[in-house]
């Protein structure tokens, strides 16, 4: 069932008219129509407050993730972006955080740092925090900073795993190069991924559910620069 399906469907099961569902998302009526039609498609903001509203998770909500949320790599008009440098990106966040990789010294008091290199590129993470945390993965060529990505989540409720988070994070694809895949789930944990944009300018979220409970959720955005 298609986005714009699923939202009829859920908004008719509470009896709410176009009107009623846009006060409550404080958007025009116009919009809910557009959306309903497939005419448009929400940004991120919008897509979780109509998940957090109706209490369904975003994949039950979006099924049609392949066509709304796909990346589209785009030639890009800095010659460092290219297929070789999205494969490096995957390879350095799987031996890093995701890969429980070694944390190196620290750059600030209190931060987690990791690194990773191959000739002359690099790649560095660092983040603040622990169940509410924030930070920024970047890639250099040289001494040359290029690409970077900030990020900030925080735990929502008991039975999280960072364990199962990096399990999901080592999905990472050179297709989807971002976070972890669209969708991975192990048992009852259900991790998923939505982005909008392209590799040189981006945002997402990503959210991991325990059987029916929201327990984690990240934003983040970034780009080429």
């Amino acid at each position: 069932m298609s986005f714009q399906e699923q939202l009829q469907t859920l908004r008719k099961s509470k009896g709410l008219s176009q009107e009623k569902l846009a006060e409550v998302l404080g958007i025009s009526r116009q919009a809910v129509a557009k959306w309903e039609v497939g005419q448009s498609y929400p940004d991120i903001a919008r897509l979780i407050a109509i998940s957090d509203f109706f209490k369904v998770s975003i994949d039950k909500l979006v099924n049609d993730y392949e066509e709304n949320c796909r990346l589209n790599i785009e030639e890009s008009k800095i010659s460092y972006i290219n297929e070789d440098v999205i494969d490096f990106l995957c390879r350095a966040k799987k031996a890093t955080y995701a890969g429980k990789g070694a944390e190196t010294k620290p750059s600030r008091p209190n931060s987690h740092d990791l690194e990773y290199s191959e000739g002359e590129l690099r790649y560095y993470d660092t983040y603040l925090g622990g169940e509410k945390f924030a930070g920024e993965e970047a890639v250099w060529k040289g001494d040359i900073p290029f690409w970077t990505m900030n990020y900030i989540g925080r735990i929502l409720g008991e039975g999280f795993s960072g364990d199962f988070l990096k399990e999901a994070l080592r999905e990472v694809s050179r297709d989807f190069p971002y976070r972890g895949p669209v969708m991975y789930e192990n048992g009852q944990y259900k991790y998923h991924c939505i982005v909008h944009g392209d590799f040189n300018w981006f945002q997402g979220y990503e959210e991991i559910y325990l059987g029916n409970n929201k327990i984690y959720e990240c934003f983040f955005h970034g780009g080429s620069i």
